[in-house]
C-alpha cells in the first residue's frame, strides 16, 4: 500500500485567530477545571453548587430570590430548581415563600452550608494557586482584563459580571 505524496502545504491548524483563541480558552478551562472537580468531588459538590453557596454566603443572613441567584451564577444553570433541591436535601440551604408573594422563592444558606464553605476555604485557595499560581500578579491582572473584554459585549445588561 502506498502513501499519498505530501504537497508540502500544511493545513492550517485553526480556521481563524478567533477560533485559535476560543479553542485555547476551552482547553485552558478543561485543564484548570480538573483541579476543582477533584476538590469538589471529595465533598459531593459540583462547581455550580459551590458557586451558589458562595453567593448565598455573601448575602447571609438575608435570602435571595431564586431568579436573582440564577442570574448571579458564573455559568447558566438551566435547572436551578434541581441544583437547589440537592443542596436543600443535604441541609446546606433553606427555602421559603414570602406571605405577600407566594410566587417568589427565597434561598438562604444554613449553618451547615456556611460550615462547608469554611471547610473548603483553604483547600480551594490551594487549588487556585495550583491552577494559576505560576502566573505573576501582573499577568493575572492582564488575563482578567482580557477575559472581561472578550466577554463584556455578550453579557446581559443586568449581569453582575458587567
Amino acid at each position: 500500500m502506498s502513501t499519498p505524496a505530501r504537497s508540502g502545504r500544511r493545513t492550517p491548524r485553526f480556521d481563524s485567530l478567533e477560533q485559535k483563541v476560543f479553542l485555547n480558552l476551552w482547553r485552558t478551562y478543561d485543564r484548570l477545571r480538573t483541579f476543582e472537580d477533584d476538590l469538589f468531588g471529595r465533598h459531593n459538590l459540583t462547581p455550580q453548587q459551590y458557586n451558589a453557596l458562595r453567593l448565598l454566603r455573601s448575602a447571609h443572613p438575608a435570602k435571595i430570590p431564586t431568579l436573582d441567584l440564577a442570574g448571579r451564577l458564573v455559568s447558566r444553570a438551566p435547572d436551578i430548581t434541581r441544583l437547589l433541591d440537592k443542596l436543600q436535601q443535604r441541609g446546606l440551604i433553606e427555602r421559603d415563600r414570602p406571605a405577600h408573594n407566594r410566587r417568589v422563592v427565597r434561598i438562604g444558606i444554613t449553618t451547615a452550608g456556611l460550615a462547608l464553605l469554611d471547610e473548603l476555604h483553604e483547600p480551594l485557595q490551594d487549588c487556585h494557586a495550583r491552577q494559576l499560581g505560576h502566573l505573576s500578579p501582573k499577568q493575572l491582572k492582564q488575563l482578567s482584563v482580557l477575559l472581561h473584554a472578550a466577554r463584556e459585549p455578550h453579557e446581559d445588561d443586568s449581569s453582575s459580571w458587567r
